[in-house]
């Protein structure tokens, strides 16, 4: 026997729908918390008809990430052509279902295959080492700013090899800013797309220029015709089981996916890292005394990182408390039962990756930062859904070991050399597709007393990365 699930009456009339769901943005996260608090694990929203739950039961993810991931498909939040992320990311595997999905998936993991990964390491340290040197001598700095940079530089030189030019990376970064914004703004989801909103212009010339950027690296990749080890060549000579490649398309939808996943999950990732550590100076001592114990005042390298184990602590629990994907949806494929509640066929089942990982039944503390928590004990403790910064299952993120990799290697590069301190109050996380820090991430930038003048930085030592 099936239990009815709780949460708000029906919206039947449309426009008290728009107007509550205005409000419930505006404060997404304290209002989510606030609801599960009131209703339980499981709520409901339902408007003209269309099931809308929200979910941070670790049991009940588990189900739909894994035990039943064949029966769940993505929802018109990434689907729809006009409203939905397939508006900007067209159908890459962020969006797509199904055997293309497999295909599609099959097609690019030999590009993050671990020896595959070991070679972005030498990238990563460059870019690293670029940013230290870059904060030499400067007293403050938009942080948010600057890891956005470095993860983008960082992506586009593992995806397409040679150095871009710096007008094609803003432009690049312009538009993933945009997707971001697009995700946030209701008036585009509300309003017939008929209406020429200026955020519909602007986006549509920015979807404009990265299609520019990306269809003419292909081209140029394609006319090369040696492989230079970077993933678009990869991807451009993988073949399925019918000897079948992509399409330039395909290999368009592909690159911009990994465009945005790539640098925005890291950059935020460090984002938060830089703010925790600033509030947190006992754990920012001691991540000091490892980075200066193991690297000495060198730049590290991926060899190194087995013995960083209280850095990759640290960021284990900077992403516990802000996830990259911090919320993530499905949708049944037929009507179904889920933790004994029925759930329709269409409902969009929305899961909150930042609720789980802030529950105290979980997480002793939960908005304490304590990256000491994340012992092999503590997580073999952790129920199977409570900790899904990457997504889970058959569709956990494909890039998450470089981009656990790419963050690892620039909080020890970066947090070896300099102390990050907070201008004024910490900011609000925006939750857009990712949390990124509202109004930016300005910092004071303190040189540590290990930190080498840049005349003094080894690059021959990046070469042998």
């Amino acid at each position: 026997m099936t239990t009815p699930i709780p949460g708000y009456p029906p919206f039947k009339n449309p426009l008290s729908a728009i107007i509550m769901m205005n409000g419930y943005m505006r404060h997404f996260l304290e209002r989510v918390e606030q609801d599960f608090a009131r209703f339980g694990d499981l709520f409901s929203f339902e408007i003209s008809g269309q099931q809308m739950l929200m979910l941070r039961d670790p049991e009940m993810i588990h189900e739909i990430t894994t035990r039943q991931a064949s029966q769940f498909v993505k929802d018109a939040t990434y689907t729809d052509p006009r409203r939905g992320l397939a508006y900007f990311l067209g159908n890459g595997l962020l969006i797509s279902d199904g055997e293309f999905w497999r295909r599609q998936r099959k097609l690019m993991s030999p590009a993050f295959h671990h020896k595959r990964l070991m070679s972005y390491g030498e990238i990563i340290v460059r870019e690293s080492a670029r940013v230290i040197d870059q904060w030499r001598g400067v007293s403050e700095a938009d942080v948010d700013a600057d890891m956005m940079h470095a993860t983008l530089d960082i992506v586009a030189k593992a995806l397409f090899s040679s150095d871009m030019n710096d007008a094609d990376v803003q432009r690049i970064g312009a538009a993933m800013t945009s997707i971001q914004e697009f995700s946030g703004d209701q008036a585009q989801q509300i309003l017939p797309q008929w209406i020429p909103l200026p955020s519909r212009l602007a986006q549509r010339k920015h979807i404009a220029a990265l299609d520019e950027i990306v269809y003419r690296v292909i081209a140029e990749h394609r006319a090369m015709g040696s492989d230079n080890g970077d993933l678009l060549w990869m991807l451009l000579n993988a073949r399925d089981e019918d000897g079948n490649g992509m399409t330039d398309r395909q290999l368009r939808d592909e690159l911009v996916t990994l465009f945005l996943a790539g640098h925005e999950t890291t950059a935020n990732t460090l984002n938060w890292v830089w703010v925790l550590l600033a509030q947190n100076p006992h754990v920012e001592a001691q991540l000091h005394e490892e980075l200066d114990r193991v690297l000495g005042g060198r730049l590290p390298t991926l060899e190194d990182l087995k013995s960083l184990t209280y850095t990759e602590q640290v960021i284990k629990e900077a992403m516990r408390l802000y996830p990259p994907a911090f919320v993530f949806s499905r949708m049944p494929v037929e009507d179904m039962e889920l933790g004994g509640y029925p759930i329709k066929k269409g409902a969009q089942v929305t899961v909150m990756s930042w609720s789980v990982q802030r529950d105290a039944r979980w997480y002793p503390d939960p908005l304490a930062f304590k990256p000491e928590r994340w012992t092999p004990d503590f997580e073999a403790s952790l129920p199977k859904g409570a900790y899904i910064p990457f997504g889970g299952g058959p569709r956990i993120c494909i890039g998450m070991n470089f981009a656990l990799m790419e963050a690892n290697l620039l909080l020890a590069a970066l947090g070896s050399r300099y102390q990050l301190r907070l201008i004024g109050d910490a900011p609000a996380p925006m939750p857009l597709l990712t949390l990124r820090p509202k109004g930016g991430l300005h910092m004071r930038i303190i040189p540590r007393a290990v930190t080498p003048t840049a005349e003094n930085i080894n690059f021959q030592q990046i070469e042998r990365v």
